[in-house]
């Protein structure tokens, strides 16, 4: 058996996916496959790509199959994920693909995880289906916090309420500058563009205001910066907190916060980042920002600091020893995580996105 686990980026010229790593990962095992092997892919590609793949495969090595076993690893949770998965999907064309699976996984099903057959283009749409469905939950509690903050509501609370209804559950509902990271935005984007060449584009027209609200969420926070302090950032320090996409992670892939940084700076901003672990990864996609090891460094005389990254390490920091290091107390919660509260206790103006007083 042989796994197929490479990238499938954004392709440079459109939306689509590009399948060049998977295609030369099969075209390069085929001359060694013995009889009866089985290629497993579990990279995420566009629907239609394992029957091809399977195809070009019945003329290289005609004794071999093909078969798609879908990842839904979450970063930061590879491990665990790969031992407890909450389901086991496989695409396959034949029982005995099947039953080669099912024993390669055999301690996994024993612990009761469910075994879901499928044919190979539905085990491909199950990945993209799933990670739409996330993209279009977060992107729609985003919607709903430009609706509280037009109306005088609070997205928190909202996003509390509609979390106990058991159809609806409270994961992936916490309002902020949206989604990033190697996954989502390009994957929607390739599930669009296959579903055009499909000729069902306008059954995932939706997904592309999905894109529109994520990207949206970023701007709102640069509207609300320019807002509070000028139009013309040119005399402004601004300290950015967090660079990677997610916390607990150096991944800095389509990070919404460098996105932000980036934009500030260009805007004529001094901006300064900080991040536990995505310094460096970061730097090397941004070479121009500036950056900081220390987040006392990162404040010191800044007119605005923007909670952008949901790190641990800045839910526990003291607002009154911080407001001692900065020129002013504005604070921008990008991700509706720190103690808003305790931040205007210190003295603290804050901006929590999809709350108003």
């Amino acid at each position: 058996m042989h796994f197929i686990c490479v990238g499938t980026p954004q392709s440079k010229d459109g939306l689509a996916a590009d399948l060049t790593y998977v295609k030369s990962s099969v075209a390069a095992i085929a001359p060694y496959l013995k009889d009866g092997s089985l290629v497993v892919g579990k990279s995420t590609v566009p629907v239609g790509t394992a029957q091809m793949l399977r195809d070009q495969l019945a003329k290289d090595a005609p004794h071999a199959d093909l078969a798609w076993n879908p990842e839904f690893l979450r970063e930061g949770f590879a491990v665990e994920d790969t031992l407890t998965p909450n389901r086991l999907v496989v695409g396959v064309a034949n029982d005995r693909a099947e039953e080669i699976l099912k024993e390669v996984y055999e301690p996994v099903i024993a612990l009761g995880t469910p075994w879901i057959r499928a044919d190979l283009p539905t085990a491909e749409l199950v990945k993209v289906a799933a990670n739409s469905f996330l993209a279009t939950k977060i992107s729609f509690i985003n919607a709903m916090a430009e609706v509280c903050e037009a109306a005088g509501g609070d997205v928190t609370v909202l996003a509390k309420a509609i979390g106990y209804d058991p159809r609806i559950g409270n994961r992936f509902l916490q309002a902020g500058i949206g989604f990033g990271g190697g996954c989502l935005p390009k994957d929607i984007r390739a599930f669009m563009a296959r579903a055009q060449e499909l000729g069902a584009d306008q059954a995932l027209e939706f997904l592309r205001e999905i894109d529109a609200i994520n990207l949206r969420a970023r701007q709102r926070v640069i509207d609300v910066v320019r807002a509070d302090l000028s139009e013309d950032l040119t005399q402004y320090k601004i300290a950015v907190l967090g660079a990677t996409f997610k916390p607990d992670s150096d991944d800095v892939r389509d990070s919404p916060a460098l996105d932000i940084a980036a934009q500030l700076q260009a805007a004529g901003a001094a901006v300064v980042v900080h991040d536990p672990k995505g310094i460096e990864p970061a730097r090397k996609r941004f070479p121009n920002l500036d950056f900081a090891e220390r987040v006392v460094d990162a404040v010191k005389e800044a007119d605005a600091i923007l909670h952008l990254t949901e790190w641990k390490e800045y839910r526990e920091l003291d607002p009154a020893v911080i407001g001692q290091l900065v020129k002013s107390k504005f604070l921008i919660d990008g991700r509706n995580a720190l103690d808003r509260d305790k931040w205007r206790k210190a003295g603290w103006r804050v901006h929590a996105l999809g709350r108003t007083d």
